[in-house]
C-alpha cells in the first residue's frame, strides 16, 4: 500500500549586504599671516670738534705782525737805542774831557765808529713749529634708537571638511521558496 507521501523542498533564503564606506577628507588650510617690521626710530646729534690754531708767535718770526704789536715794538726799539745813544755820547764825552792824558783819546773814539763787526752771513730758519699753539674741544655724536614693535596679525583659517555617509544596504542574493509536492 502506497502512502502519499508530502515532500517539501525549501530553498533557504540569502541576505546579502551591500556596503558603501564613509568617506571622510579633512583639509587644513595653512593660516594667512600678516608680519609687518616697522623701522626703528633713530635719533642722532652732533656738536661739531673745534680746532684753534694759534700762529701768532709763528707770524711773528717771519716778521707778519699786526700793527699794534709792531708799534709797541719800534717803541721799546726807538727807546732803547735812545738810551743807549745818550750813554754812548756821555762816555765819549767823558773821553773827550781826558784829552789832557794824551792825545790817543780821539783816535780810539773815531777808530770805535769807523770800525765795525761784520755780520756773520748764514742761513737761519724761521717759524719755530714749537711756538704754534693748538687746542682741540672734541665734538660729541649722541644716538638714540627706538625699537617698534612688529605689527603681527594672523587668522586662523577653519579646516575643510567633507563627509560622505556610509550606507549598508541589504540585497536579497537568494529569495527563500518552498516547493510542496506529494507523492502518491
Amino acid at each position: 500500500m502506497n502512502i502519499p507521501q508530502l515532500q517539501f523542498q525549501t530553498t533557504r533564503g540569502i541576505l546579502g549586504l551591500q556596503i558603501d564606506k564613509p568617506v571622510q577628507e579633512i583639509e587644513q588650510p595653512k593660516a594667512t599671516q600678516q608680519i609687518e617690521q616697522p623701522a626703528a626710530i633713530l635719533e642722532m646729534s652732533t656738536s661739531a670738534s673745534q680746532l684753534f690754531v694759534d700762529t701768532t708767535e709763528n707770524r711773528a718770526d717771519i716778521d707778519l705782525k699786526s700793527p699794534l704789536r709792531r708799534g709797541d715794538e719800534n717803541a721799546q726799539y726807538g727807546m732803547q737805542q735812545a738810551m743807549e745813544g745818550v750813554g754812548r755820547r756821555a762816555e765819549e764825552g767823558q773821553q773827550l774831557m781826558r784829552i789832557e792824558d794824551g792825545g790817543n783819546a780821539l783816535v780810539n773814539l773815531i777808530k770805535q765808529e769807523t770800525l765795525r763787526e761784520i755780520a756773520p752771513l748764514g742761513i737761519r730758519f724761521v717759524g719755530d713749529r714749537l711756538k704754534v699753539q693748538m687746542s682741540i674741544t672734541p665734538g660729541t655724536l649722541d644716538i638714540n634708537a627706538t625699537p617698534q614693535k612688529p605689527i603681527h596679525n594672523v587668522q586662523v583659517n577653519k579646516p575643510i571638511h567633507n563627509y560622505t555617509q556610509g550606507k549598508v544596504t541589504g540585497v536579497m542574493e537568494q529569495y527563500p521558496s518552498i516547493e510542496i509536492d506529494w507523492k502518491v
